[in-house]
Parts: C-alpha cells; structure tokens; sequence
C-alpha cells in the first residue's frame, strides 16, 4: 500500500496499527519496537521456540521505522499514517481500505522531538538485537538511528503539531 504525501508517494506499508483500527501512530510503533528488543536482549534465553517470533515482530516493526526515517538526508520523518478522526471510525481490514491516507511528518519546521528520539531509541535498541545475528542489518538500523538522533532529537522542543493525534 502507498501512501500519498501532498504529491509525492511514500511507501510506509508494515508496521504496527494502532487500536485495532487502520492508523499507525510513529511514537508508540516505536516505543514497542524498543520494548520488543529490550525484551529479547532480557529474555532471549526463556523464550525458547518463541524467540524467532519475536526477532520477527522486532524486524517488522524496524522494517517499517527504516521507510518512516528513509528521508532523513532531507531532515524528514514520517511520523502518522491516517487520520484519528475517521480511522478511529473505520472498522474494516486495511486490506479493504479505500480511504486517503493522510500521512504526518515531523522535520525543520513541523518539531518532534519526543517522537523521533523515541524511534532513534527502537533503532538503537534493534541494533543490539541484530548485532550477532544480522550484522549489516544491525549496522543499518544503528547508522539510522544515529541519524535521526542528530538531525531532528537535539534540535527541537517537544512538540505534539495540531494535526497530530496523540493520547
């Protein structure tokens, strides 16, 4: 599925939908994303048969941040997809979906620094994750979150922009 920012088309398909409906909210896919790689950083060893799945819940949730951060050379991350207002009174599968898909970004002059410090956290904490595991792809995932760390965390306020729904 592609996504349309003002003219310009993005893929940020995967990741995480939030509440059982068809948005997908950057700060707590994030968050997540960094708890699931905490959890198998902790407790690789008690998860037994289960620890596969869990290396791919992480990946999944990366996969996608790694779309979200893709622009970072531009100062650009995206950080929603979807409206609250109407997502939250979809009820279909995102397969069935036919509705616009509104997409927010945080950059220079839309500040966000509490949600792209939280995705360089899930980044960094990923890179740990894959560090044995998938070396190029740990690279990857630190160089990122190193990345988006330096362009948009140190240099903005917390900041939630008016369109931007949080909890």
């Amino acid at each position: 599925m592609r996504y349309i920012v003002l003219f310009t088309q993005v893929d940020l398909s995967g990741g995480y939908y939030d509440a059982g409906d068809n948005i997908k909210f950057g700060f707590p896919m994030a968050f997540t994303t960094t708890m699931l790689s905490w959890s198998v950083l902790d407790f690789e060893k008690s998860m037994g048969a289960e620890l596969g799945n869990a290396l791919k819940a992480v990946r999944w949730g990366t996969d996608y941040l790694l779309k979200a951060t893709a622009k970072i050379g531009s100062g650009v991350v995206f950080v929603q997809v979807g409206d609250p207002y109407s997502d939250h009174n979809c009820w279909e599968r995102p397969e069935d979906m036919d509705t616009l898909r509104t997409v927010f970004k945080i950059d220079g002059s839309h500040p966000g620094s509490d949600v792209a410090g939280e995705t360089a956290a899930a980044l960094a904490a990923a890179s740990i994750v894959f560090r044995s595991r998938d070396p190029s792809y740990s690279t990857k995932l630190l160089n990122r979150a190193v990345a988006v760390r330096d362009t948009l965390a140190p240099s903005h306020t917390r900041h939630t922009p008016p369109n931007f729904f949080i909890y």
